[in-house]
């Protein structure tokens, strides 16, 4: 009888030991994903300044739209958490599409090879953040699922573990598509 006993606890405590090292795993596939979405928001605010004054000569009078790319990639910086550079981002975003759609507009600056090459660094850039949402989005599920489902709902709670935010937009102006006006004045 004390055979089976000690067989039931060593499988218990493997048990545990299994899911806690799951829960763990689960957590730091979140951490590396967030860390991908970080670079590319990284790689992208670097090439940012120099698309802006490539664009600047051609459209002087989109000035408010440069100063605020300035200011969002100010507030990045200085974001904590994944809700605030998830805001940021979609700002930015916003940004971006006003200023392309402003190209069309300009022949010569769409001809400009430096507006090009980093048209498509910065279009590269944005499908590989979309990419690495998606990633953080799928990792960041399967953790919190782990914090929900029984058996290892109980270890998580033991060892509190806690559950992390999805990539996502707040905003109903994120959603919406941009809408660029010519008649400002200069």
């Amino acid at each position: 009888m004390g055979w089976i006993i000690l067989a039931i606890v060593v499988l218990l405590v493997i048990a545990i030991i299994a899911m806690y090292n799951g829960l763990v795993s689960s957590r730091i596939k979140v951490d590396n994903a967030w860390s991908q979405i970080d670079v590319q928001l990284q790689r992208r605010f670097d090439l940012i300044p120099n698309f802006v004054e490539t664009v600047k000569g051609y459209a002087a009078h989109e000035s408010e739209t440069f100063e605020k790319i300035a200011g969002l990639r100010t507030a990045w910086a200085n974001a904590g958490t994944v809700a605030e550079k998830a805001d940021l981002d979609n700002q930015l975003s916003g940004a971006l599409k006003t200023i392309m759609a402003v190209s069309e507009n300009y022949p010569e600056l769409k001809a400009n090879q430096n507006f090009s090459e980093l048209s498509e660094e910065l279009r590269n850039t944005e499908n590989k953040i979309s990419f690495s949402r998606q990633f953080y989005n799928d990792a960041v599920t399967m953790y919190n699922e782990k914090l929900q489902i029984f058996p290892s709902n109980i270890i998580a709670n033991m060892f509190n573990f806690k559950p992390r935010d999805l990539f996502k937009t707040d905003s109903d102006e994120a959603r919406k598509n941009v809408k660029v006006d010519f008649g400002k004045n200069a």
